[in-house]
């Protein structure tokens, strides 16, 4: 039986469209012996969370929810309205 374990992931600019700089998260991985699966759940991220049948499926999963939750949106602006960028850091 596996215990938690944590894992940092760091993305860079083509993994997700339009970041610049690398985003490093953390990752816990942790198996479940009553279902026989892996969940994963990425703390920084409220409500992202993916799970898979292996720890690498687990992996793969949650990197791919990671880009999906990152993903912006489109966003209806009124005429008056501006969207603008800012970097933090």
């Amino acid at each position: 039986m596996l215990g938690e374990a944590n894992y940092e992931w760091v993305f860079w600019a083509g993994g997700l469209s339009g970041y610049t700089q690398g985003m490093k998260f953390r990752v816990v991985l942790e198996y479940d012996s009553d279902a026989g699966s892996y969940s994963a759940v990425c703390p920084e991220l409220p409500g992202c969370a993916s799970a898979g049948d292996t720890e690498e499926e687990a992996r793969h999963n949650i990197e791919e929810a990671i880009q999906l939750y990152l993903t912006p949106a489109d966003i209806d602006l009124s005429p008056t309205a501006k969207l603008v960028e800012v970097t933090v850091g």
